[in-house]
């Protein structure tokens, strides 16, 4: 018998993009693992209780690399190198290590002083009716400046990412993902070359010329990086560096205005910023599920048995509002102790750039407030248009008043 999928499980009239939580709940309700089809990717073992996907994050029998699928035959020519969230150890633990190192707590705080000139710029362009899309004039534009900057991408061009990136991560059609990787390896895979011969001061070319040392000598035999793992390094970095922290950041404003209480709680109370980023994370954060995970044998989770092979997605999102690990989990609190969500992932795939991510929505946030007071939601909520993806959460656009 076919799986259903999450849609097929909903009552008549909702929208999973919006409000999936009712469908999960209802999941929960009946066990932590469930045979659901995906339809880009066929049939899944669906994890939507937070213990047991805590668990199946740092189960070393199920593996990122697609190779361990039963399924697989080939990438269909739809892969942009090799990247961390494609791999497993000891390759991913390799390639986390060259780049991590650039994302230090100490390396990120030094990049506060750029984030909150770009942000200012941003909101000094606001247009003098005060009436903005703040997903679009502010929280897109902000990290994917940030991170193009980083990776030594000229202004010109950042278009031409989010166009590539917001296709391939919820794509439009088959043949529009195609087109989009086409672009986006063509762009990447010359700009790579060119780091390799004359390197500069960005991020791109301190991954390029990092060393490998020969027979554990300090000394460099080859680059560290191949060029096909340091161009899916440099798209994992680009994709991974904005699509996120666009969606915290509406996210967060977005929670904080349908909650005017918390709002208020957080005029009262700056130093309660960084528990409202926190609690966007776990109450609707950007990341609905992990990167497929593949069986490599035979395994139990939460007392279902995985065949080998076998495809896991484990929802961040249903996760975060188990009612086992979080007291009234559907309530928007951001006094709510922040520890224990998924909402960057869990284990040796945890995102790497969590500090930056976190860093910008502090800016962007206490930056907006601060210099607009009266801030208010320009739409109905429930008019908001949504991004569907398996993996994001996310708004397409976010109307607002920023004065009266």
């Amino acid at each position: 018998m076919t799986a259903p999928t999450l849609q097929d499980l909903a009552p008549a009239g909702l929208d999973l993009a919006v409000d999936p939580y009712l469908v999960y709940a209802a999941l929960r309700d009946k066990g932590p693992v469930h045979r659901i089809r995906v339809p880009e990717a066929g049939e899944v073992w669906l994890v939507v209780a937070r213990d047991e996907a805590r668990t199946a994050l740092t189960d070393p029998r199920l593996r990122n690399d697609i190779r361990h699928s039963a399924t697989w035959s080939d990438d269909g020519g739809h892969a942009i190198g090799r990247n961390m969230l494609q791999t497993d150890a000891p390759q991913h633990t390799r390639l986390r290590s060259l780049v991590a190192r650039e994302f230090t707590a100490g390396r990120i705080e030094a990049l506060r002083p750029r984030i909150q000139q770009i942000a200012d710029q941003l909101l000094d362009a606001v247009p003098e009716d005060g009436r903005t899309d703040l997903v679009g004039g502010f929280a897109l534009p902000l990290p994917m400046t940030v991170i193009c900057e980083l990776l030594g991408i000229p202004a010109a061009d950042q278009g031409d990412f989010h166009t590539w990136s917001t296709e391939i991560v919820a794509p439009s059609s088959v043949e529009a993902a195609g087109a989009a990787v086409t672009g986006m390896t063509g762009y990447l895979g010359a700009l790579v070359e060119e780091r390799r011969r004359a390197p500069g001061a960005d991020l791109l070319s301190a991954l390029a010329a990092a060393p490998s040392p020969a027979d554990g000598s300090p000394q460099a035999a080859e680059p560290a990086l191949s060029t096909e793992e340091l161009l899916g390094m440099a798209f994992l970095l680009l994709v991974a560096g904005h699509e996120t922290t666009v969606n915290l950041i509406s996210g967060s404003v977005l929670s904080l205005l349908t909650h005017p209480d918390q709002l208020a709680a957080l005029r009262a109370d700056p130093d309660l910023l960084g528990g409202a980023i926190e609690e966007t994370l776990r109450y609707d954060g950007p990341v609905g599920a992990t990167a497929f995970r593949y069986a490599a044998e035979r395994l139990e989770i939460g007392g279902t048995v995985i065949p080998a092979g076998d495809s896991i997605l484990v929802s961040l999102s249903a996760a975060a509002r188990d009612p086992r690990h979080f007291a009234d989990p559907d309530r928007f609190d951001i006094r709510r102790e922040p520890r224990g969500h998924l909402g960057f992932g869990h284990g040796i795939h945890h995102c790497v750039g969590a500090p930056l991510a976190r860093v910008e929505a502090a800016v962007a946030l206490r930056t907006l407030l601060a210099r607009f007071p009266r801030l208010t939601l320009d739409a109905d909520p429930a008019d908001l248009g949504r991004r569907t993806s398996t993996m994001l959460r996310g708004l397409r656009s976010l109307p607002v008043r920023l004065r009266p």
